[in-house]
């Protein structure tokens, strides 16, 4: 399958009165077509900052992306291409769903023409080819009388039909790839799994590659082909959806699967949270940027950036305990040492 996404050393920055807040430092990854990649961490480790940069979104200033930074799609790389290219390309090939779809949402146009707006930005169709169009798309993603639907505006649907909409009106253009920022955080779990099955029924059916931003790791369980794990604006590990959930080789990746609840062990199962918080990304760490929480902190962890070790074919992780000198060479995470 070909890499119809490929991110290397991108960096981002934003210049504000107490300096250079380093977001996104030298990531590298691919998204294949037809594939669900989705990229996890914590709040603030980047994840959001880099599905903008893929669109384009990164306001200049106070924003700036690395000058050795490449976004290639389809071979070629984006950010040298020209404002009237960037139209072209967000909406119609690459489109995205933002987190909170209420506030995203225009509150003082109805659905029917929010849909409509971005069918007419990239096609040359009438109104009424363009409200037919919409129409389709709502009932496509599962919303019950779509013909009523149009006429409402927002406020007067529920968190799940609102976010449906934002899925109708990101797929409106036939987008290759569609980035998901958090589409189920303020949503019930039981409105979080329609969406998400609804999401997988999509994909199949269009072949659209999707790239799911989250911090909740049981979102992108049974969704995800390929795992990328950010942390502090770098990426720490990343590999296939089983190679990160049973074969994890970083601290912070256990670390966040630790975090999560087991439903076999039920009110038994004691939680466990990250001690410690993130690094300032205006002086970032000179070593790792996990090593103050990471309970197998040696001495280089602090001293120096960790280098990325490949233990599969595009499982890797970013850690030295893979190092043939550390004392934990031979240490299995996925045993709970």
């Amino acid at each position: 399958m070909e890499k119809i996404i490929d991110i290397k050393n991108l960096r981002v920055s934003f210049h504000t009165y107490a300096g250079e807040v380093q977001a996104v430092r030298d990531v590298s990854f691919y998204a294949k077509k037809g594939e669900t990649l989705a990229i996890v961490g914590e709040s603030g480790c980047g994840k959001s900052v880099t599905s903008k940069a893929v669109m384009g979104l990164i306001a200049q200033p106070p924003g700036e992306i690395g000058k050795e930074s490449q976004i290639l799609y389809h071979g070629k790389n984006i950010l040298k291409q020209s404002e009237k290219e960037w139209k072209e390309y967000r909406g119609a090939r690459c489109s995205m769903i933002f987190q909170d779809a209420l506030s995203s949402l225009n509150p003082t146009m109805n659905i029917g023409k929010q849909v409509m707006e971005n069918i007419t930005n990239h096609s040359n169709v009438s109104k009424a080819d363009a409200k037919k169009q919409a129409i389709h798309m709502l009932e496509m993603v599962g919303i019950p009388d779509p013909e009523l639907c149009i006429k409402k505006y927002p406020h007067e649907l529920s968190g799940g039909m609102r976010q449906r909409v934002m899925i109708a009106i990101a797929l409106s253009a036939n987008p290759e790839i569609l980035i998901a920022d958090e589409p189920t955080t303020a949503l019930d779990v039981t409105i979080q799994a329609q969406i998400l099955d609804l999401m997988k029924k999509i994909q199949k059916e269009t072949g659209t590659t999707i790239i799911m931003i989250t911090h909740d790791l049981g979102v992108v369980a049974n969704i995800a082909d390929h795992i990328v794990v950010m942390y502090s604006g770098k990426v720490v590990e990343m590999g296939t959806s089983d190679e990160i959930f049973y074969q994890y080789k970083h601290p912070y990746t256990w670390a966040l699967l630790n975090a999560a609840p087991n439903l076999e062990l039920g009110h038994k199962q004691k939680l466990v949270s990250i001690e410690g918080t993130p690094p300032d990304l205006i002086c970032p760490p000179e070593g790792c940027p996990f090593a103050e929480r990471c309970k197998h902190c040696m001495k280089i962890c602090v001293e120096a950036m960790p280098p990325e070790y490949e233990f599969e074919p595009g499982h890797k992780a970013a850690c030295w305990l893979y190092h043939p000198d550390s004392v934990y060479q031979d240490i299995d995470l996925t045993e709970g040492v």
